[in-house]
Order: structure tokens, then sequence, then C-alpha cells
């Protein structure tokens, strides 16, 4: 029996070296089909910023923007960016820019847009040097219901309708890395959750409607205009048991999609951003059962893998459909359990194993 765990122990090593870059993307796929409580984050380490014109000096302002979109970002926070060590980091920007590209915006006035690629690595580096909390990539999609309420009377803001709408929530989200989610507003939607419902914020009307999306995260907004250029708002953020319901006042509906995506995002940050330890980077031992073939446990190490916080994943032992790892993280036990909990493919269930800190069951 040990002789065979050797064999496929090695087997399995070898294969997942031979094929992890081709298959990375292909098994995140796998891993996420089905999945709405999470996705990964792509774009972490990128943003767009306006940018007057082409030239140097305005390139290295705009890159500075852009790295402290990404930080906000990547931590969840922006009191991180008074951290002596990010502002001197900012400074220089510039120099850790893996990648860029201008677009010309619609309109003439506005100018130009460049979009910024930075160094993950660095950028994740940067965050954990200042000691702010980090956010990994995988992250809670969040359903939104949002109204408006115009001259032309109440509106659901969807794609088809109303796109420029839309555009403007969904940029909102993005610039806080927060994977979103418009319903279809189809006959289904529209039974299930009426104008005056979601007007209302009527929380069980919503969170029912939210029901065919099966989403853990919904957020819902109201915007009404109020006269002189100010706008009156609400939004409310229901997520697992909890709900944080906040009003606002505001210049446009820009500046409304933006409180709301914040609101979200700060929330939602507290619950998973997690402070790195200090000094050595720490081992433990993940026990994960009912792993039957060789795509379910290249898809838990790819995922694995996918997380900042997590530096080495080792196979430890193959059993059956029992699979044993050693994790060398830069954060404890405790905290790491409080982002795989964002993978719905991995149950947490009562270790029975004297050596292992974290136990799941794979569940398809």
């Amino acid at each position: 029996m040990l002789l065979q765990c050797a064999y496929w122990r090695e087997y399995w090593e070898n294969m997942v070296k031979a094929t992890r870059i081709a298959l990375t993307y292909v098994l995140l796929a796998l891993l996420l089909a089905g999945n709405a409580g999470a996705e990964m984050v792509r774009d972490l380490h990128s943003a767009s910023v306006p940018v007057a014109n082409q030239g140097s000096k305005a390139l290295t302002a705009a890159a500075s923007q852009a790295l402290t979109e990404v930080l906000v970002k990547v931590s969840g926070s922006r009191l991180l960016l008074a951290n002596p060590v990010i502002v001197k980091a900012l400074s220089d920007s510039r120099a850790h820019v893996q990648q860029y590209v201008y677009t010309r915006n619609e309109l003439p006035e506005v100018g130009f847009s460049v979009r910024f690629e930075f160094d993950g690595e660095y950028v994740t580096d940067l965050v954990i040097q200042s000691g702010a909390p980090l956010w990994t990539a995988s992250r809670p999609l969040v359903l939104a219901w949002v109204v408006v309420e115009d001259e032309q009377g109440r509106h659901f803001v969807d794609r088809d309708n109303w796109p420029d709408e839309a555009q403007v929530l969904i940029e909102a989200f993005s610039r806080r890395g927060v994977p979103v989610q418009l319903p279809v507003f189809d006959l289904e939607d529209m039974a299930a959750l009426s104008l005056n419902d979601a007007w209302r914020l009527n929380a069980t009307a919503i969170q029912a409607a939210s029901a065919r999306y099966n989403a853990q995260d919904i957020v819902a907004g109201r915007l009404a205009s109020v006269g002189e250029g100010k706008s009156a708002g609400d939004w409310s953020y229901f997520y697992q048991d909890g709900r944080v319901n906040r009003s606002v006042t505001v210049d446009n509906l820009a500046s409304f999609m933006r409180d709301g995506v914040n609101i979200v995002a700060s929330e939602m940050a507290a619950r998973y951003a997690v402070a790195p330890t200090t000094g050595e980077n720490g081992d433990m031992h993940m026990s994960v059962i009912g792993v039957f073939t060789y795509s379910e446990y290249a898809a838990i190490v790819s995922w694995l893998e996918n997380l900042e916080l997590v530096e080495q994943v080792i196979i430890k032992q193959i059993q059956g459909d029992r699979v044993r790892f050693r994790l060398r993280a830069q954060t404890d036990a405790e905290q790491l359990s409080s982002i795989i909990e964002l993978n719905e493919n991995l149950l947490l269930v009562p270790t029975t194993e004297s050596d292992a800190v974290l136990s799941y069951r794979w569940q398809r």
C-alpha cells in the first residue's frame, strides 16, 4: 500500500508540474463552475485612469493614481494609503508597471485613458510590508438590484434598457475589485420582485427574487432626485445573516453608484481581508476527502496556489479518496479558513486527524 501511494504521489506531482501552466485557467473554470458564491478577480492588479496627454509627466502621475486604485482593491481599504511604505512606493509606481495602453475617450474634452498592469507579486509584497490586511482575489459575487427615479418615473438599472447606467454600476464595482452580476430582468424576475418592493428595499421580496441566482451577497439601491442638483439615495447590503443600511446624498448617479460599491467592498473586506503574519512563514496541514479524480485534485491545488497568502502547496499523502497537503502560508489557519470558505466545493468538516488543522470534504 505504501509503495502504491508513493507511486501515485510521484505520478500526480509530475503530471501537475508538466501541465500546470496550460491547465490553470481551465481548472479554475471547472472549480468555479456553478459556484455563485465566489469568483477569481482577474484584473486585481490593473487600473484605468484618465490622462490629459501622452507625455511622460502625465504618464508618471497616472501611474501613481492607478497604483493607488490597485492597492485599495488589494487591501479593501483606503487607510493603507497613509502608510509611509505606501507613500514612498507611489512616488516610484511607474517602475513597477508591466505594461500600459492608451485609449481615446468618446468625449474629446476628456482626452485619453491609460490602463496599467502592475507586477502582482510586487503589489502583494508591498501590502504585506505596510502591515495592511490582504484581500485575496477569490471574492464573493454580488447580485445588484438598483432602482432610479427620474422625470420619466422609476426604473430598474438593467443592461438592455439603461446600458449607460448599468455600465456606470459595473465600472464602479470593477474599480473596487468586487465581482457583480445584474439580474436578467425577464418575466420571472418581474414576477418575483416588483418596482415598488425594490423601491421599499423589501428584504423578504429581494432575497426571494435573488434565490434563482444562488446569490449569497445581494445589494439593493434606490435613488431619487430632490432638487438643486442633489439626489437622495439608500443602499441595503445583504450577506449571510447580516444587513447593512446606508443613506446618502449625492450630486450625480456615478457618485451614488460609487457610494454603494464602497459600502459593499468595505463590509466584504472586513470579513475576508486577512493580516499577514510577520517573521517566518508558517506550515499547516490540510486534509480533503471525497477526491476521486485527477481533475478534482488538480483543481484544488490550482485554487490554493492562486491564493496570494499561500506560498507553497505540497502533497503529503494520497490514500483512497483522501489527499493530505502541507501548506506554507503567510497567515494562520483561522484566517486562511475564512478565505477557503468562499470555495463552495470545499465543505469544512470536523477533523479526525491529529495533524490536520484544516479538514474539508470535496463536494461537486
